[in-house]
């Protein structure tokens, strides 16, 4: 019989997908082979094969998006925190022999040296949450106008960023749209005077780079045992979807900011 209905559930596979980021598995099929069809066998009594399980992952691509976006993910606040991360896929003597990612991943220099794969861009509240993300081939610049299109939308007061966001004109951009850029000096720029209410959230940036760590450590975001490109993804949407059920998530001092647009008036 062609075409007929699957056996297990979308939210079956959302489940298992979710709860792969929570335990200490390394191997999503040993995960798969050795504790969901084994150990909770009775959890899921129509669980298939590992081979069908990965081609029925890719059919909740959809429903674990609309779940970050209006369940997972938190609201602006007024104090957001942005940073990006490499996702390298192979190993650095691969790079010029990989296939499964042919054509999408490019060479790109993080703060741990070059590597071969994609950049995660987050953007997150002083709460920890996730505000929106943006993944990019590894090339692509931090201030890049086709990235920022979608973080700026519902984003105002400050956003505190490192060093590799400075730019006169991406500022200004931003200035005149209600949202203050607040980074730090490098060391052949001009001392200005800050506030020390922004040199102070400037240094609670530990909070991202937190969620960076949690991602890659803790969920398994990067490994280099892809063999899809839908499998990427999925592992990607998975991870970021699971985050938002952390009873960890780093938090910064308790302030709000008041919306409005009145930086436009100056």
């Amino acid at each position: 019989m062609r075409n007929r209905k699957g056996q297990m559930a979308k939210s079956e596979i959302r489940t298992i997908l979710l709860c792969y980021h929570f335990g200490s598995f390394r191997n999503f099929k040993h995960y798969y082979l050795f504790f969901i069809k084994e150990h909770l066998a009775s959890y899921f009594p129509k669980a298939v094969s590992y081979t069908r399980f990965v081609e029925l992952m890719p059919r909740v691509f959809f429903e674990l998006m609309a779940f970050m976006r209006i369940q997972g993910f938190g609201k602006c606040t007024g104090i957001s925190f942005v940073d990006s991360t490499i996702i390298p896929v192979c190993h650095n003597m691969r790079r010029n022999f990989n296939k499964v990612f042919d054509g999408l991943a490019k060479n790109g220099k993080g703060t741990m040296g070059w590597c071969h794969g994609f950049k995660l861009h987050l953007l997150c509240n002083e709460m920890g949450d996730v505000l929106t993300f943006c993944l990019t081939p590894a090339n692509v610049d931090d201030r890049n106008p086709r990235v920022w299109q979608g973080f700026t939308k519902g984003l105002y007061g400050k956003v505190f960023a490192d060093k590799g966001y400075i730019k006169q004109e991406f500022f200004e951009n931003f200035f005149n749209q209600g949202i203050h850029l607040v980074h730090g000096l490098k060391s052949n720029m001009k001392n200005k005077l800050m506030p020390l209410w922004d040199k102070m959230m400037l240094r609670k940036r530990y909070i991202i780079e937190c969620i960076n760590e949690l991602l890659k450590n803790k969920a398994n975001l990067v490994h280099s045992r892809h063999r899809s490109v839908h499998n990427f993804l999925m592992n990607l949407c998975a991870a970021l979807a699971a985050y938002c059920f952390f009873e960890n998530k780093p938090e910064a001092l308790p302030v709000r900011i008041e919306k409005s647009r009145q930086l436009e008036l100056f």
